[in-house]
């Protein structure tokens, strides 16, 4: 089996468990950490002569993730293309046990069984807490309406103030967002980098949680960890 992945939680997913499948990954794809594979360019600007020349048997996707005109030139080249969609963490266990399984993972992995443990033991919050969540700025963008990062904060007993918003990623200038006055701002590391030093600043007097964007938004081995990681960043910030 020759895997190419286009996706970077599904890379580390997949050398985890079916190690030695993978032929191609993305640049972004940074876990783990000695993942030697060749590289084919961006989640949304892949080089589809590059993963051809892999003559991969199987393409990993995200519907979100990955822009489907990539997809159908694999297609029309004559690739099998899965395509996962993954928008809370139920749904998330589901689509990676279907991907490993593609794969050609014989056993269901350690790393999986520890996952769903994880987060079937989480006690209810003793409070619930509003939110806002900045995944880019310039323009600022935040999470909004039916998303994976935003169903892994409800469960560790976070509402994030766009929830019910049209969009899914909606552009809200900033001076709203600080209008909103939420308990706490949630700013990951990725897509946008945000940084002690670049985020914060913007939310004078606002209590802000940096945290792992591996752990908010990658489903795979991380989720493991993501909701210890995550509960004491936002924990952290609250006090």
């Amino acid at each position: 089996m020759r895997v190419v992945s286009l996706v970077p939680s599904l890379t580390e997913a997949i050398a985890s468990s079916a190690p030695g499948t993978l032929v191609g990954a993305t640049d972004w794809c940074t876990h783990p950490a000695d993942l030697d594979v060749t590289r084919i360019g961006g989640t949304k600007n892949p080089k589809i002569d590059r993963i051809l020349a892999l003559a991969p048997d199987l393409v990993i996707a995200n519907e979100e993730e990955n822009r489907e005109p990539d997809l159908a030139a694999l297609r029309e080249a004559g690739v099998v293309v899965l395509v996962t969609e993954v928008r809370d963490v139920p749904q998330a266990f589901r689509e990676l046990e279907w991907v490993l399984r593609a794969c050609g993972g014989e056993a269901r992995p350690r790393w999986l069984d520890e996952a769903e443990e994880a987060w079937s033991a989480l006690a209810p919050p003793e409070r619930r807490t509003t939110a806002v969540v900045p995944i880019w700025r310039r323009p600022w963008m935040v999470l909004g309406r039916d998303t994976f990062a935003g169903d892994v904060l409800a469960r560790l007993g976070v509402d994030h103030l766009y929830a019910g918003h049209a969009d899914r990623y909606p552009r809200v200038p900033v001076e709203e967002l600080r209008a909103s006055a939420p308990d706490v701002v949630v700013l990951p590391d990725e897509p946008y980098r945000f940084t002690p030093e670049d985020g914060p600043e913007a939310f004078p007097g606002l209590p802000c949680a940096l945290v792992s964007g591996r752990h908010l938004t990658w489903y795979g081995p991380s989720l493991a960890e993501a909701p210890r990681a995550l509960g004491e960043a936002l924990r952290a910030a609250r006090r």
